[in-house]
């Protein structure tokens, strides 16, 4: 397998001229919301995945209502012209980058908070709202919105959507799908729908919303999002632990999973995240550690105590050179924020090549070896942060900018590690994504029928091609 660097694709053929399509658009959304200058469109076109490659769009419209969103893609339609969303471009696979001659629609302007209804605990937004400035309007209502990706800060719900985004707690507390009650979408047709329900419970038909969610842009545009919210929750315990290895801390997290624990989180961070992070940050936390292993719980009174002691007992038990409860509170969440700056920590350190591989715990240890094993084989720095308590690794592979040699190699151990994610019973993506670098891997772990089915799919809700074509599927 390769790692893809083209552009996402070819754009459908198109009718008309491009100044007919410009026209349309600015009749949709208005002049000023517009962009077709080159140096105002570049730097919609790109997420944050450096290694895959992107086209140049015709234009960049950024519409405030969900008509308007309808009224761009039946110019496209039209036209022919194909459609790109774009959230914050936070992602790291390449699924938001541009198509040459697409119409790239960001969700920028589309921001509010529609609705926060605390008896049915729910939030009706729309999908350019920044998912931290989600969690903070519930947090008003005595409520909060679990899903928690390290992008929380920039990264919008939309986004979060369209890759069923994970986080920290997510282990716990389940990813963005779980979350999703209800969608307005526009469709590959131009039609503006609602999908599933406001209620508990519903079984009306198939669950169009969950077909969505996930669906990387491929089979219409998000307009607005009903999420489900939970109560507020209590303070939690945090557990912290040093080993002299990753495989060590990935045997303690098996043992927590087989003392019956079940983290709020567990987020892991190997020696190469741990110098980089004390080379910009000073924390000092490679001297004292090979790897670090972050643990919290949430249960209350007695329960929580008690599954703290469990944590604290595993990690000893898998050999940790020192572990202990953290009765320092902002201590705790200096560590946890730590975690958060992993990644820009070892971007700092030259280009990445970032994975995103699932395995089962019992899987883990030996997953964490075989990252370790394909660094050594391919002389490079591959530095893993992990959301540990559910198996997702994220073995961020450096290359240095330039060096062409180093960048075949980089490929080869991006391509190794899914292999190995595979074979071990894994995925090839746990919150990412496919966009345009795991397509390759899309079709390693999928059967041919399964993949006919998803491109049939495709064809049913896309007839003319023009959603974020050559993302997901080659093809």
């Amino acid at each position: 397998m390769a790692v893809q660097q083209q552009a996402a694709g070819e754009s459908p053929a198109t009718t008309g001229t491009p100044g007919d399509l410009v026209a349309e658009l600015v009749t949709a959304v208005g002049p000023e919301q517009v962009l077709t200058e080159p140096a105002s469109v570049e730097r919609y076109s790109r997420d944050q995945a450096t290694w895959a490659g992107h086209g140049v769009p015709a234009a960049v419209v950024r519409p405030g209502t969900a008509e308007q969103v309808r009224d761009v893609v039946r110019a496209c339609l039209r036209h022919g012209a194909p459609v790109v969303t774009r959230g914050a471009g936070s992602g790291l696979a390449g699924g938001a980058n541009a198509v040459t001659g697409c119409v790239l629609v960001s969700t920028e302007r589309m921001t509010s908070v529609l609705e926060v209804d605390p008896l049915e605990r729910l939030a009706v937004v729309q999908p350019g709202l920044v998912n931290a400035d989600l969690r903070a309007a519930v947090a008003g209502h005595g409520l909060w919105y679990p899903p928690d990706p390290a992008s929380a800060e920039w990264s919008t719900v939309g986004g979060n959507v369209a890759t069923d985004a994970g986080g920290l707690c997510c282990v716990k507390y389940g990813v963005t799908g779980d979350y999703v009650l209800g969608l307005q979408v526009v469709t590959g047709t131009g039609e503006l729908v609602r999908l599933g329900r406001r209620t508990a419970k519903g079984v009306a038909g198939m669950d169009l919303t969950s077909l969505f969610v996930g669906s990387e842009g491929t089979l219409g545009v998000i307009t607005e999002v009903t999420l489900r919210l939970r109560p507020a929750r209590p303070a939690e315990h945090t557990v912290v632990g040093y080993f002299d290895s990753a495989v060590a801390a990935g045997e303690a997290v098996a043992a927590v999973a087989a003392a019956g624990v079940v983290p709020s989180a567990m987020e892991l961070m190997d020696h190469a995240c741990l110098v980089a992070l004390d080379a910009w940050k000073a924390m000092g936390l490679s001297t004292e550690a090979d790897t670090l292993l972050l643990a919290r719980t949430d249960s209350v009174g007695e329960r929580g105590d008690r599954e703290a002691e469990l944590v604290l007992d595993a990690f000893r038990a898998a050999g940790a050179t020192w572990a202990d409860r953290s009765g320092d509170e902002a201590e705790a969440e200096a560590l946890f924020e730590a975690r958060r700056l992993g990644y820009q920590a070892v971007e700092r350190l030259g280009p990445v090549l970032t994975e995103d591989v699932c395995v089962p715990l019992a899987a883990l240890p030996q997953m964490l070896a075989r990252v370790q094993a394909a660094a050594q084989e391919h002389d490079l720095t591959i530095a893993t942060l992990a959301h540990a308590g559910d198996g997702n690794l994220h073995p961020l592979i450096v290359v240095p900018a330039g060096d062409e040699a180093a960048r075949v190699r980089g490929q080869a151990a991006f391509d190794r590690v899914m292999a190995d994610a595979l074979e071990l019973g894994g995925t090839v993506t746990g919150e990412h994504g496919v966009g345009l670098l795991k397509r390759d891997g899309l079709a390693a772990e999928l059967s041919p029928p399964v993949l006919a089915m998803q491109r049939a799919v495709k064809q049913a809700l896309d007839p003319h091609g023009i959603m974020n074509p050559g993302k997901v599927w080659d093809g």
